[in-house]
């Protein structure tokens, strides 16, 4: 049965395409190039600027040029970091249900923390949170186990008991690494790569009101044992 609840940030717990995709146009701008529309870089959000860079530019990480677009883009977006960024609709109420059942939830993303804490705070969830964790809390990102264990101990649950949401595949990978439970969010972003249902995980759900109703189910037999 699940006893707490860690989502993934981009793609899952809030849409923060938006900009991130204002981020690589104000790049494109500055060099005489036309906007990219926000669907075309959409699937790469959850992959950060590497990702962006590459939708926008067709530049991969191996490019010379790459590290210092991947600054540029960094230093632009920490200045625009929750503009339009809103969290998914229907989010809200699930973060209300899982607050009035006392059961913590946390964010565990690749995002740094210098970047996912303020999005965060402006959502208007930093004193609701329970634990954030982000790219650079610890030695080994996503698709590593390492944050998710991390986000575990510190909201003093099991990662066996610890359902994790993730919208990207190596959400799934990690979570798995980490004997945690895992859900898609399939009204995230999902990559360029094999489908969700191709990911392994426990399910898929289309709507944070979906994920709710899988969360429900999932804790039924906790609410079963008090009755």
């Amino acid at each position: 049965m699940i006893k707490a609840v860690l989502f993934d940030l981009d793609g899952t717990l809030a849409d923060t395409a938006p900009d991130m995709a204002r981020t690589v146009n104000a790049m494109r701008t500055r060099r005489g190039l036309a906007p990219v529309a926000a669907e075309i870089v959409r699937p790469y959000v959850s992959k950060g600027a590497r990702g962006m860079i590459l939708a926008a530019f067709e530049i991969a990480a191996e490019h010379p040029e790459y590290p210092a677009m991947r600054e540029e883009f960094l230093a632009l977006y920490g200045d625009n970091l929750c503009v339009d960024t809103r969290l998914f609709p229907g989010m809200e109420a699930l973060l209300d249900r899982l607050d009035a059942a006392a059961m913590p939830w946390g964010v565990v993303t690749n995002k740094f923390e210098r970047f996912a804490r303020p999005i965060i705070a402006d959502l208007g969830l930093a004193a609701r949170v329970a634990v954030v964790v982000g790219g650079d809390t610890c030695a080994r990102a996503k698709p590593f186990p390492d944050s998710l264990l991390h986000a575990a101990q510190a909201m003093g649950v099991s990662a066996t008991r610890t359902l994790y949401v993730g919208d990207d595949e190596r959400d799934v990978q990690a979570a798995r690494a980490a004997g945690m439970p895992v859900v898609v969010a399939g009204y995230g972003y999902l990559g360029d790569g094999p489908p969700p249902a191709l990911w392994k995980a426990d399910g898929v759900c289309n709507s944070p009101a979906e994920l709710e109703a899988w969360i429900r189910d999932a804790t039924s037999e906790r609410a079963g044992a008090v009755q």
